[in-house]
Protein backbone atom coordinates (compact mmCIF):
# COMPACT_ATOMS: atom_id res chain seq x y z
CA UNK A 1 0.00 0.00 0.00
CA UNK A 2 1.31 3.28 -0.95
CA UNK A 3 1.85 6.20 1.65
CA UNK A 4 3.49 9.52 2.01
CA UNK A 5 6.99 10.07 2.92
CA UNK A 6 5.66 10.84 6.70
CA UNK A 7 3.64 6.80 6.76
CA UNK A 8 0.27 8.57 6.18
CA UNK A 9 -2.62 7.20 2.84
CA UNK A 10 -2.43 9.52 0.09
CA UNK A 11 -5.67 12.01 0.09
CA UNK A 12 -6.84 9.80 -3.55
CA UNK A 13 -6.87 6.53 -0.96
CA UNK A 14 -7.26 8.07 2.29
CA UNK A 15 -10.85 9.90 1.32
CA UNK A 16 -12.34 7.14 -0.22
CA UNK A 17 -11.93 4.98 2.69
CA UNK A 18 -13.13 7.59 5.14
CA UNK A 19 -16.02 7.99 2.93
CA UNK A 20 -16.55 4.28 3.56
CA UNK A 21 -15.86 4.38 6.75
CA UNK A 22 -18.39 7.26 7.66
CA UNK A 23 -21.09 5.12 6.06
CA UNK A 24 -20.62 1.86 7.48
CA UNK A 25 -20.65 4.30 11.09
CA UNK A 26 -23.63 5.61 10.43
CA UNK A 27 -25.40 2.31 9.87
CA UNK A 28 -23.97 1.29 12.91
CA UNK A 29 -25.09 4.02 15.16
CA UNK A 30 -28.31 4.03 13.40
CA UNK A 31 -28.68 0.10 14.16
CA UNK A 32 -27.95 1.53 17.80
CA UNK A 33 -30.71 3.94 17.80
CA UNK A 34 -29.08 7.26 16.19
CA UNK A 35 -32.50 7.89 15.00
CA UNK A 36 -33.99 8.54 18.84
CA UNK A 37 -30.75 9.79 19.82
CA UNK A 38 -28.59 11.58 16.92
CA UNK A 39 -25.60 11.95 19.65
CA UNK A 40 -24.71 8.45 18.73
CA UNK A 41 -24.21 9.10 15.37
CA UNK A 42 -22.19 12.24 16.45
CA UNK A 43 -19.84 10.28 17.70
CA UNK A 44 -19.18 7.56 15.75
CA UNK A 45 -18.74 10.30 13.34
CA UNK A 46 -16.39 12.11 15.38
CA UNK A 47 -14.15 8.87 15.66
CA UNK A 48 -13.86 8.14 11.99
CA UNK A 49 -13.29 11.71 11.93
CA UNK A 50 -10.28 11.17 14.17
CA UNK A 51 -9.20 8.12 12.68
CA UNK A 52 -8.95 9.93 9.36
CA UNK A 53 -6.78 12.57 10.86
CA UNK A 54 -4.20 9.82 11.92
CA UNK A 55 -3.85 8.44 9.10
CA UNK A 56 -4.38 10.60 6.00
CA UNK A 57 -3.26 13.78 4.58
CA UNK A 58 -4.87 17.27 5.94
CA UNK A 59 -7.19 17.41 2.36
CA UNK A 60 -8.36 13.74 2.52
CA UNK A 61 -9.31 14.66 6.61
CA UNK A 62 -11.22 17.70 5.87
CA UNK A 63 -13.22 15.84 3.06
CA UNK A 64 -14.24 12.92 5.74
CA UNK A 65 -15.29 15.31 8.06
CA UNK A 66 -17.60 17.05 5.30
CA UNK A 67 -19.65 13.61 4.32
CA UNK A 68 -19.67 13.09 7.63
CA UNK A 69 -21.62 16.30 8.48
CA UNK A 70 -23.18 15.49 4.89
CA UNK A 71 -24.42 12.21 6.25
CA UNK A 72 -25.48 12.91 9.44
CA UNK A 73 -27.88 15.70 8.71
CA UNK A 74 -28.86 14.24 5.36
CA UNK A 75 -29.81 10.97 6.99
CA UNK A 76 -29.96 11.24 10.92
CA UNK A 77 -30.91 14.99 11.90
CA UNK A 78 -33.03 14.74 8.77
CA UNK A 79 -34.36 11.47 7.58
CA UNK A 80 -35.60 12.01 3.51
CA UNK A 81 -31.85 12.24 2.58
CA UNK A 82 -31.69 16.18 1.66
CA UNK A 83 -29.37 18.19 3.78
CA UNK A 84 -30.94 19.90 6.41
CA UNK A 85 -29.92 23.41 7.75
CA UNK A 86 -30.52 24.30 11.21
CA UNK A 87 -29.17 24.43 14.74
CA UNK A 88 -28.73 20.87 15.35
CA UNK A 89 -26.74 20.58 12.14
CA UNK A 90 -24.89 23.71 12.70
CA UNK A 91 -23.31 22.21 16.06
CA UNK A 92 -22.54 19.02 14.19
CA UNK A 93 -20.95 20.78 11.75
CA UNK A 94 -19.05 22.39 14.89
CA UNK A 95 -18.29 19.14 16.35
CA UNK A 96 -16.70 17.06 13.25
CA UNK A 97 -14.70 20.26 12.17
CA UNK A 98 -13.23 20.69 15.48
CA UNK A 99 -12.69 16.67 15.46
CA UNK A 100 -10.61 17.27 12.53
CA UNK A 101 -8.71 20.41 13.58
CA UNK A 102 -8.23 18.69 17.15
CA UNK A 103 -7.19 14.99 15.15
CA UNK A 104 -4.80 16.98 12.59
CA UNK A 105 -3.23 18.78 15.52
CA UNK A 106 -2.32 15.34 17.48
CA UNK A 107 -1.30 13.66 14.46
CA UNK A 108 1.53 16.49 13.70
CA UNK A 109 2.60 16.25 17.33
CA UNK A 110 2.71 12.60 17.48
CA UNK A 111 4.40 12.40 13.68
CA UNK A 112 6.99 15.36 14.92
CA UNK A 113 7.54 13.41 18.06
CA UNK A 114 8.35 10.21 16.51
CA UNK A 115 10.71 12.39 14.07
CA UNK A 116 12.73 13.74 17.15
CA UNK A 117 13.24 10.32 19.02
CA UNK A 118 16.73 9.05 18.59
CA UNK A 119 17.24 5.63 18.58
CA UNK A 120 20.79 4.54 19.33
CA UNK A 121 22.46 2.18 16.74
CA UNK A 122 23.80 -0.68 18.63
CA UNK A 123 27.07 -1.86 16.86
CA UNK A 124 26.40 -5.34 16.29
CA UNK A 125 29.60 -8.29 16.20
CA UNK A 126 29.43 -11.51 15.15
CA UNK A 127 30.06 -14.11 17.47
CA UNK A 128 33.10 -16.21 17.17
CA UNK A 129 32.91 -19.32 15.61
CA UNK A 130 33.25 -22.27 17.29
CA UNK A 131 35.66 -24.74 15.31
CA UNK A 132 34.14 -27.90 14.27
CA UNK A 133 35.56 -31.09 15.42
CA UNK A 134 35.64 -33.21 12.32
CA UNK A 135 37.81 -29.65 10.62
CA UNK A 136 40.25 -30.06 13.09
CA UNK A 137 41.22 -33.58 12.36
CA UNK A 138 41.53 -32.94 8.98
CA UNK A 139 44.24 -29.83 9.44
CA UNK A 140 45.95 -32.46 11.76
CA UNK A 141 45.59 -34.82 9.35
CA UNK A 142 47.01 -32.67 6.50
CA UNK A 143 49.94 -31.13 8.01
Amino acid sequence: MRTTTDGRLPGGLGFPLGGVAVVVATIAADIAGATAHPVYALVTLVLVVLAAAAVTTPAATAGVALVAWAVDTGFVLGRAGQLVFDAATGQAALVLGAAALVGLAAAAIVRAARRSVVVPRLAVVPAPRAAEPHRAADRVASA
